[in-house]
């Protein structure tokens, strides 16, 4: 991850609040570690060994997939054998672990809440991985109602996001979903010199440069052709310059294109510690995010959050069923933008170019929305009001 581990906050926010909190993740094969209990105050972290499932192929990931839930159960009942558990949060992606979310439910007799941060298997379907006739649509579709169902809340990111699971599942009660978007802890904004990572990343950037930053996954889900198009129309213009951060299917495709085109003005590395991107984010002025043209889930990526926090206008690149570039506008901090439509890129980035009020602004109407709609006491607030009703 480039920007905060996406549930980090939130875990330290119930920490904060004097909860004894149990966090069940995975430690993937490759990694070569055994299933490992840590215990500190009153947080208690148990990884748990399992199959791989980032960077494999299809068939690898989606056995992987089926089999987690089996490997947290039993792991569960080794060595979370006497806690009983008041409230249980979960995330999509998987939505596998439908079956132990059951099994613990009704044995704790627990609040189940669920974070919806993806909608599988129609996002599967939009990237053509398999078709709403096959056998495997029709399983998954069956595991996913079935996790909606067995959950009590359903938190979900954006009120696209909430529009579209009311509409495609009319079985559910409207109540138990509201909108629980993905948050943060707002830092303070520290601006220091980028000089020296510019120098340890080996990338050389005019001073009056405006500098485009892309940072998180490159694979499918993003519809990198679009990036391609706009490096390759502002190929070697120095009033720009691009860097790219991350890791993923379409990297090396990326490299290749980059190398091929012979673009200078761009920057393509793959995952960097952390700490190293923190003090990258602040040298750049605008936050870019992509999403496959095709998708017709509106998806809400959480890299969003940390060109917020560091006062970033940003220019979504989307499908039409997202509402990111709607929220966007409508707060003044950033621009909404079809995947494909060069034209209206390049009249956005000359007006960013032209116009250095308009980014310093646009910045700090940025950090406003961050403050007020994604701050992770927001998110904690509407997930402990649960218990207590």
């Amino acid at each position: 991850m480039y920007d905060k581990f996406v549930y980090t906050d939130l875990i330290n926010e119930f920490v904060k609040n004097d909860h004894n909190v149990y966090v069940v993740s995975p430690f993937e094969r490759r990694f070569k570690k055994k299933t490992k209990l840590y215990n500190n105050k009153n947080i208690t972290i148990l990884n748990v060994k399992t199959l791989n499932l980032q960077k494999v192929n299809f068939f690898e990931k989606t056995i992987s997939t089926f089999y987690i839930w089996v490997q947290f159960k039993r792991a569960i009942n080794k060595y979370l054998y006497n806690i009983n558990f008041d409230l249980i949060i979960y995330t999509t992606p998987p939505i596998t672990f439908y079956r132990l979310i059951k099994y613990l439910k009704h044995k704790h007799n627990s609040t189940t809440y669920l974070l919806l941060k993806d909608i599988f298997p129609q996002n599967a379907i939009d990237l053509k991985f398999f078709s709403e006739k096959s056998l495997a649509y029709k399983i998954f579709r069956k595991i996913e109602s079935n996790l909606y169902i067995i959950s009590d809340f359903v938190g979900c990111m954006s009120q696209a996001n909430k529009e579209y699971l009311i509409k495609h599942n009319s079985y559910l009660d409207k109540s138990k979903i509201e909108i629980n978007p993905n948050c943060i802890t707002p830092n303070k904004i520290n601006h220091i010199s980028g000089n020296n990572i510019l120098k340890e990343l080996k990338i050389n950037i005019r001073e009056e440069s405006l500098i485009f930053l892309y940072g998180g996954n490159l694979g499918k889900p993003q519809g990198l052709e679009f990036l391609k198009t706009i490096l390759l129309k502002n190929k070697n213009d120095f009033n720009f310059f691009f860097i790219i951060i991350g890791d993923g299917t379409e990297h090396l495709t990326i490299k290749k294109f980059i190398e091929f085109n012979n673009i200078k003005n761009v920057k393509l590395s793959k995952k960097i510690k952390k700490i190293k991107y923190d003090q990258l984010i602040k040298y750049c002025d605008i936050g870019l995010i992509f999403l496959n043209k095709n998708f017709t889930i509106p998806n809400f990526p959480f890299r969003l959050l940390g060109y917020l926090e560091n006062k970033m206008p940003v220019i979504s690149c989307t499908d039409p069923n997202t509402d990111i570039g709607d929220v966007l506008v409508e707060n003044g901090c950033g621009f909404k933008i079809l995947s494909g439509d060069i034209d209206l890129f390049q009249d956005v980035i000359n007006q960013l170019l032209n116009n250095k009020k308009l980014v310093e602004d646009y910045g700090n109407n940025a950090y406003k929305l961050l403050i007020n709609e994604y701050n992770v006491k927001k998110s904690y607030d509407l997930i402990i009001e649960k218990l207590i009703q």
